[in-house]
């Protein structure tokens, strides 16, 4: 082999691993319908999806967390309340809106967790407040989970409960305890008929029903369907949907989101949510003036029992005593005594807070329902702030507890703190329970004195004094708590919440986020294009079959001879009975560029051609039948022999009979003028196969095989060998040494690449000389020979040809995709 053969097929071997992407290309383009086919079959589910799928709306509100001052608390109000500051308070809010607990209150106030449907065109649609009734549950009884529950009006006044059971238990839950069980259930199908307003006491229901709003319609006939949900899975949705975020950085405004597939649900809930936030951080703003209002309440009641006392003290005096005049000295002096005695109250009622306060520090842990100082006339600075400082700790530990676990670090470093300052705050009261225990010293002796100074007067006298001492005190006390706790009440009625809302969430007729009908179309139409392009990309890869001209070209270096168009005819003399046809055109440029290849021989004597291919099906006696039709219509004495012993074919279309042949020859049974035919077409003899014999390979290597070409050659112009597939025996290399020249078949979109390799290695072998390549089935295209266009055909049974060699040959199921792509 020369170095220019080893690189010739060097560069053929590595040629064939590239990717040809141009005829990827064309492949595409010839499967456009298939592409177009698919796209829109991705259309057709995207639609189907679309208008199935339930519409999910977004909404949301905007809520306010302001440090509210009360318009009633003012410089000269004496109660001081601490209400805290906006600092912090957006965390905290954005916390708590987040917690179970806040979407247990919500989820309990709308009762979430019952939902009306009626029947629609692809699923059961969800109408809650449109629904014409409302069925008024029986907290303490069950509701069965997870089953639609019918509502079937008969009438104006009565409607049927419905159901289908198919298991013999389900489980119920009791939305006041929230518990779960189990209860047996009627099975099969379930009706009863109730009356508007009366009670359902059922097994899986407990209620009754009434009308919402009166129908202007008749209802009868009308079915309405009840669903009750896990109280805890319905909490935890809502949980995990909300969404909670600043406005924005500089703003103390908190906006809420949430989505949902009923617009007026989603509505209810924001603005719920938000009442029910604003009505606890009241209730948490006015604790502090409600544990005082309930302090003074307590000290009046006993101050009014006082009062009461000493009044029936000198109502007694004065049934058993005349009245009496005392001295203008002497009253001056009992007056003095009065003012300290009051003081002296003053400061006893200061000391018993400060002790109260000091054993409730040291006896509890939860410090939320400290009483203000200053309800009892307490205004040291240091108390007043410590008091204030332990309440607030004391109620973020409280509000910290929805969402931390015990033992976190934030528990931790808030119980450090109200140590600390519950420390201070003792230091302090023993501190001031020191300077009033002082005072009272003082005071006690300027009432010692004062008492010294009255003893001179008469019994009576001073007992009067006494009474109306007791009597005035008692009077002022009861008044200054019934002022200090008029005074907290105006401050607590007139206080307003640090969250309102801003704007609430409304039905405006936008809202709509999903489904997002263009994203699914557009998502339809990629994957209806890159599914099939890809399908396309796959088998093109694993297509091993010829489909050019260009791909032989770039396989092999054995020249291409002529092509044959795709044309249908109901035989295989297509140049004699179509001789006008574009084939027979095909065929005739076929002997035009053979004879230049066989006038190369100067020899007179006749030359033979042989036709060969790699498997059957490919074309070869439809070649060889119309290359010696050709030829003899030409005027050349032309023989066609059919040396396909293994599958006898060309007889058919000559109407003769395949009882005698080639076969008969070589084996001395016949003479060669008993086995020769002579055709309708002028010039052309046929001999066929003959009987299959049980050794055709030792036959054609005969030495009566050579006798018979010898005998040919000196008799006919034109000698055609129709030979049996090279591919698949070893007969057609038995014929190449009488063969002047070889014409190999290649059908496109037939032939395996493969098969090239194998003549290749043949041709480069000299086994095979002086070969062209005939290109079958040949579609005429733009430049390439992918895609579409026009072309020739013809039809003369192949099937039966191939199974030939290939009986028990069948089809898989890719390769029956795989045709039935290439035909689309």
């Amino acid at each position: 082999m020369s170095n220019q053969e080893h690189y010739d097929i060097e560069s053929h071997e590595s040629s064939s691993i590239t990717f040809d992407f141009r005829g990827y290309l064309f492949k595409v383009l010839n499967l456009w319908k298939f592409v177009v086919a698919c796209i829109g079959i991705a259309l057709v589910i995207a639609y189907l999806i679309n208008v199935r799928k339930q519409n999910v709306y977004k909404l949301e509100s905007l809520v306010s967390v302001e440090n509210d001052q009360n318009p009633f608390f003012t410089a000269n109000t004496s109660i001081s309340f601490n209400w805290g500051g906006v600092s912090g308070k957006m965390g905290k809010t954005i916390t708590t809106l987040q917690t179970r607990t806040h979407n247990e209150k919500v989820v309990d106030s709308l009762q979430s967790y019952m939902n009306y449907f009626v029947e629609g065109k692809y699923r059961k649609v969800d109408i809650y407040k449109k629904a014409p009734f409302v069925f008024n549950l029986d907290l303490q009884k069950p509701q069965i989970l997870g089953h639609y529950i019918g509502i079937r009006f008969l009438d104006a006044n009565t409607f049927e409960v419905f159901a289908q059971f198919e298991q013999p238990q389900a489980t119920v839950q009791r939305y006041d305890t929230k518990t779960k069980s189990r209860v047996d259930l009627p099975q099969g199908d379930f009706n009863k008929q109730y009356k508007i307003g009366q009670k359902i006491n059922l097994p899986f229901l407990n209620g009754s029903l009434t009308w919402r709003n009166k129908p202007k319609t008749a209802q009868t006939g009308k079915e309405f369907f009840i669903l009750f949900s896990n109280y805890d899975s319905v909490v935890h949705g809502y949980k995990q949907t909300i969404g909670v975020a600043p406005f924005n950085a500089s703003s103390s405004v908190i906006k809420l989101v949430l989505t949902g597939s009923n617009k007026a649900k989603i509505v209810d809930y924001l603005n719920t949510t938000a009442v029910i936030l604003s009505k606890n951080e009241l209730e948490r703003k006015n604790l502090y003036a409600t544990n005082t209002i309930k302090f003074i309440d307590s000290s009046l009641a006993a101050v009014d029992i006082d009062l009461q006392d000493v009044n029936k003290e000198m109502n007694d005096f004065r049934k058993k005593n005349k009245v009496f005049d005392v001295s203008a000295e002497m009253a001056e002096a009992s007056s003095k005594l009065q003012a300290f005695e009051a003081q002296k109250e003053a400061e006893n009622t200061k000391l018993n807070y400060l002790q109260s306060l000091e054993q409730y520090l040291k006896t509890k842990t939860n410090y939320i329902n400290i009483a203000a100082p200053t309800s009892v006339g307490i205004d040291e600075t240091n108390i007043l702030n410590s008091v204030s400082k332990i309440t607030n700790l004391a109620i973020e530990r409280q509000n910290l507890e929805y969402t931390t676990r015990e033992g976190s670090d934030l528990f931790l470093d808030l119980d450090r703190q109200i140590d600390a300052e519950k420390n201070v705050l003792l230091e302090t009261i023993d501190a001031t329970k020191t300077t009033i225990r002082l005072q009272l010293n003082t005071i006690n002796r300027n009432i010692a004195a004062l008492e010294a100074k009255l003893s001179n007067l008469p019994e009576d006298q001073q007992q009067y004094l006494r009474i109306q001492r007791k009597l005035t005190i008692s009077q002022e006390a009861y008044n200054v708590y019934m002022a200090k706790r008029s005074e907290a009440a105006i401050v607590k009625a007139a206080n307003i919440s640090d969250i309102s809302i801003v704007d609430e969430a409304k039905d405006i007729g936008g809202g709509l986020i999903g489904p997002n009908k263009s994203l699914n179309y557009m998502m339809a139409l990629m994957m209806g294009f890159f599914i099939p392009m890809f399908i396309i990309f796959v088998v093109f890869l694993l297509d091993n079959t010829i489909h050019g001209s260009d791909e032989i070209e770039r396989l092999s270096n054995i020249p291409i001879l002529g092509l044959i168009g795709k044309y249908r005819y109901h035989n295989n003399l297509v140049v004699f009975e179509k001789p006008k046809s574009a084939v027979a055109e095909s065929f005739r440029a076929i002997r035009s560029s053979l004879q230049f290849i066989l006038n190369k021989d100067e020899s007179e004597q006749g030359k033979a051609i042989m036709i060969t291919s790699s498997v059957s099906g490919e074309g070869k006696t439809f070649c060889s039948i119309n290359i010696a039709t050709v030829y003899a219509l030409s005027g050349k004495k032309t023989i066609l022999l059919g040396l396909d012993l293994r599958k006898p074919k060309i007889f058919d279309d000559f109407q003769m009979t395949n009882d005698h042949g080639i076969v008969n020859y070589l084996i001395g049974e016949k003479t060669f003028d008993e086995v020769n035919n002579h055709t309708h077409i002028d010039n052309l003899d046929v001999i066929p196969s003959g009987p299959i014999p049980p050794n055709p390979s030792e036959l054609l290597m005969s030495n009566r095989m050579k006798v018979l070409m010898t005998h040919l050659r000196q008799n006919y112009d034109i000698i055609i060998l129709d030979t049996p597939p090279l591919g698949l025996v070893t007969d057609a290399l038995e014929l190449v040494k009488y063969a002047d020249t070889s014409i190999f078949m290649v059908r496109l979109d037939y032939t395996k690449k493969g098969m090239l390799q194998l003549i290749n290695a043949k041709h480069h072998g000299g086994e095979i000389k002086n070969i062209n390549f005939v290109l079958n089935f040949y579609k005429h295209k733009t430049n390439h020979n992918y895609g579409y266009g026009y072309g020739y055909g013809y039809g003369y049974g192949y099937g039966v040809y191939g199974n030939a060699y290939h009986a028990d040959a069948k089809k898989s199921v890719f390769q029956r995709i795989k045709s039935f792509i290439k035909k689309t």
